[in-house]
């Protein structure tokens, strides 16, 4: 049932670090006519050619938000004005080049031949790596032969071969590669396997380092569909569907809209999560009566005091929380400890609205608040105030509306909760 956008920090270096990776492509410096296949964008067809993407759709008529179909035929200009100006050379050996429009980082780094990194440091820049139109980049030490680092990064696999990038979910790092080439080859966007490693900036990556290439999925938008219940229900931050499909994430969703939906994969843990209740023991039948099995532990606190006016139900008439009556005004606290990853207004359903995550894939949600409390990437303590009770959103009354969700599903808040206060 939740119905709004879900923040992270990750989200947010998607969104201004680069696009979706590009596809495989023969030659993409020299085709004029580019056939789209699954999971490319724009920006990524236009950074592979080496030109805008603005020239790419002035040449096809597109028009924003500038969405591509698999299989949609695009001309790609050559020698046009549009065409980003070629970097200049500097006195250190490397180049300069004037930010075009449309254009980010990563493009400018694929196509001078070097780290995003290498750029962002030899222009000052910090996460999350902003580029304006017209500014002046240094390029440090670029390649002097461009074209052909290109054609060799992005050439296709045999067909024969057995560790063909494109199917693989487990990758051995070998000499030479970069987790840019290997999102490439991938195709698989690069922050994407950045975090599903838990790589930090500037993710170099190791010969003999086994890296896991989260895959995707596909949603066929419907009528009431929202970047909120996106998220929750495949647990992916909508700023990073909305970037994975070249979309504006404040933008409306639209009926009919084919969604590529990027697969995030955490890390392998070793051991149990500090989330996770303690394993019970089976009980050694001493005796001819079983003792009683202990009582779960608790995972959440309630946030509120009051009657339940709506429980959580699944089937035709779900509802993915718990409606908890309550004077206007009184205290809501956090179930538990976390980070605050949503705090605002949510204009569809909820109202005012907190969203915190507590880690190992749990969150919990708390709606039709008066006043919220806590700012967004605040760290808050269990029991700690995060906003007051009220009627905002859906709300039927002076109520709070409050939601656990685990690895983006809904679960029943009672079984995570102690018995009524």
């Amino acid at each position: 049932m939740m119905r709004a956008r879900l923040l992270t920090a990750a989200a947010l270096v998607a969104v201004f670090s680069g696009t979706a990776a590009p596809a495989l492509a023969a030659s993409p410096d020299q085709e004029t006519v580019h056939v789209v296949e699954t999971g490319e964008t724009l920006n990524g067809i236009a950074n592979r050619a080496g030109i805008s993407a603005e020239a790419i759709a002035k040449a096809n008529g597109l028009e924003a938000p500038y969405l591509v179909r698999v299989g949609q035929k695009l001309a790609i200009p050559r020698k046009t004005a549009a065409d980003p100006a070629p970097a200049a050379p500097s006195q250190d050996g490397g180049s300069f080049h004037v930010v075009g429009t449309g254009e980010t980082l990563n493009g400018i780094a694929n196509r001078a031949g070097v780290s995003s990194a290498a750029l962002a440091r030899a222009n000052g820049l910090e996460a999350p790596y902003l580029v304006k139109v017209g500014q002046k980049l240094q390029i440090p030490g670029a390649a002097p032969v461009r074209t052909a680092a290109r054609v060799i990064e992005t050439r296709q696999p045999s067909p024969t071969a057995t560790d063909s990038l494109a199917e693989e979910t487990v990758h051995i790092v070998k000499p030479g590669e970069t987790l840019g080439g290997i999102a490439v080859r991938a195709k698989v966007p690069r922050v994407l396997i950045a975090e599903a490693n838990g790589l930090q900036p500037p993710y170099t990556v190791k010969v003999g380092q086994k890296l896991h290439l989260p895959r995707t999925r596909r949603h066929a938008v419907t009528a009431g569909d929202t970047g909120f219940s996106l998220a929750m229900k495949y647990g992916v931050p909508w700023e990073q569907i909305a970037t994975a499909n070249n979309l504006d994430p404040e933008a409306p969703l639209k009926a009919g809209e084919n969604l590529l939906i990027p697969t995030l994969l955490n890390p392998p843990q070793t051991g149990v999560s500090k989330l996770d209740p303690a394993p019970v023991p089976s009980a050694a039948p001493a005796t001819p009566a079983a003792a009683p099995a202990p009582a779960k532990t608790a995972r959440f606190g309630w946030p509120v005091s009051g009657p339940v006016r709506r429980g959580y139900a699944t089937g035709s008439n779900y509802h993915d929380g718990l409606d908890i009556q309550a004077a206007k005004g009184t205290m809501v606290r956090a179930a538990a400890a976390g980070t605050v990853k949503f705090a605002g207004k949510e204009k569809d359903q909820f109202g005012n609205l907190v969203v915190i995550d507590h880690g190992g894939g749990w969150y919990t949600a708390y709606g039709f608040l008066s006043r919220v409390t806590v700012k967004e990437g605040a760290k808050v303590a269990a029991g700690e105030r995060i906003g007051l009770v009220g009627s905002t959103g859906m709300a039927k009354g002076s109520e709070l509306h409050f939601e656990v969700r685990q690895d983006g599903k809904p679960v029943d808040p009672l079984d995570e909760l102690p018995k009524a206060p």
